[in-house]
């Protein structure tokens, strides 16, 4: 076989093989013919034209990720930096597009989302950023779908993934949140100790009550027994006087005797000489003699009594019978 043959066998064999190509699964790739636009190739095994034909690009039809950092102020003048997530794919039937109108998409919506955050964060406060974020992402969304429809490209979500404040700023909003946790817990503390101190009082005041009726009750029943006891006495002989007299240096005999069974009693009643019980009874003894003289005294004086004629008084008393000038 000569050599030329060879050539031309190896060239035809080249040519063959080139004809073919495969196509990934979602890819398509874009065919020029001597540099214009022919057609549109999907995954699977494809023909073209060897020399005439050839690829000009594959586009990836998966749903990419593109991550954007903004800076950028709020309206109370705090600077914050934003992530920002924006899921896209191209459109299957809009790979043209995609291909020759834009040259670099991942800069066209950086561009835009940088527009749409700097547009709308500045109308809200640090706090109010956090709470709309995705308000904020849904005005990227529907900014970067009116824009990128255009060029092929389909926006299947935005996400703010990130608010990052400044350190001190971020230092601030702990400090403040955690006096406000303090105070809160501060507000329970003094709420329990209130309850504590009502819960306490009313259980004095229940105390008290329950000690002043049992009290009351052992006045009475003391009364009540010092009532029959004088009248006991009475039926001996002993009179209203000396019995309350007796009763009284009893009970003070009686209150010697608790103090000296206590061990642990300091107490030193002055005075308390042996003859203390018999001067005690003694002189209640004349107290009371003394008060029934003055009573009966009292009770024979002449009243005082006005003359009809004039305003001063004179002596009257029932048992004179002298009719009167």
């Amino acid at each position: 076989m000569s050599p030329f043959l060879i050539i031309v066998l190896v060239l035809g064999l080249f040519i063959l093989l080139s004809s073919f190509f495969t196509v990934k699964q979602q890819t398509a790739v874009v065919i020029e013919r001597f540099g214009k636009f022919t057609s549109i190739r999907s995954s699977g095994l494809q023909l073209k034209i060897p020399v005439i034909d050839r690829i000009a690009g594959r586009v990836n039809l998966r749903i990419q990720q593109l991550d954007v950092i903004i800076e950028t102020k709020t309206k109370d003048n705090v600077f914050i930096k934003m992530k920002v997530s924006v899921q896209f794919n191209v459109i299957q039937t809009k790979v043209y597009e995609a291909f020759y109108k834009l040259e670099y998409p991942h800069d066209q919506i950086t561009a835009y989302v940088f527009d749409v955050v700097r547009a709308e964060v500045p109308k809200l406060i640090l706090d109010d950023v956090f709470l709309r974020k995705d308000d904020i992402a849904i005005a990227v969304k529907r900014e970067l779908n009116e824009s990128m429809t255009t060029y092929g490209y389909d926006i299947i979500n935005t996400l703010v993934t990130d608010i990052d404040p400044d350190i001190q700023v971020k230092n601030a909003m702990n400090r403040i949140n955690a006096a406000d946790r303090e105070k809160t817990a501060a507000e329970f503390e003094s709420e329990a100790q209130r309850i504590r101190i009502v819960a306490k009082a009313k259980a004095e005041a229940e105390s008290k009550k329950l000690q002043g009726q049992g009290i009351a009750d052992q006045r009475r029943e003391i009364a009540r027994g010092l009532v029959e006891s004088v009248e006991v006495l009475n039926n001996v002989g002993i009179n209203s006087q000396e019995a309350s007299a007796l009763i009284v240096v009893t009970q003070h005999y009686d209150t010697l005797q608790a103090i000296g069974a206590d061990t642990n009693s300091n107490l030193i009643l002055l005075p308390n000489s042996p003859q203390a019980g018999s001067d005690m009874l003694n002189n209640m003894v004349a107290s009371f003699t003394a008060s029934n003289q003055i009573g009966e005294t009292m009770k024979n004086q002449p009243k005082r009594a006005k003359k009809k004629d004039d305003h001063t008084s004179t002596d009257y008393n029932p048992s004179d019978t002298t009719p009167g000038v």
